[in-house]
């Protein structure tokens, strides 16, 4: 996935609109049923190729809402496939055969602590 967006979210669509991928929807089609944004994970590509930070953070007015998380990668498929996401909520993902471009200058501690992608 890369990034999460978290409860905290305004709904504002700030973050969907700067999305190069279009991997970001709405609460209405969030696939964890829950009334903030969601961002597939087999979609997200870390903005890579596309800008210097993901889009959907420097875009979004909420302070901490986007955090990094782990990248779409075959080394993290198990990740993907349990009840990982924020509430205990599983992941919703389109093609889980994906092999997404991740910022491998972002730690694994960080992504693992869902370090707010930017800080203040």
């Amino acid at each position: 996935m890369a990034v999460i967006i978290g409860d905290i979210c305004i709904n504002c669509a700030a973050c969907i609109d700067e999305c190069p991928v279009e991997a970001i929807v709405d609460e209405d089609d969030n696939p964890t049923g829950e009334e903030y944004y969601y961002v597939y994970p087999d979609k997200c590509v870390e903005c890579v190729d596309h800008f210097d930070t993901p889009a959907c953070a420097e875009a979004c007015p909420t302070e901490g809402c986007i955090t990094w998380d782990m990248p779409f990668t075959s080394d993290n498929k198990a990740y993907f496939s349990g009840d990982n996401y924020l509430d205990g909520k599983g992941y919703g993902i389109d093609d889980a055969d994906a092999q997404m471009p991740f910022r491998d200058d972002i730690s694994t501690e960080d992504r693992k602590e869902r370090k707010p992608v930017v800080e203040d």
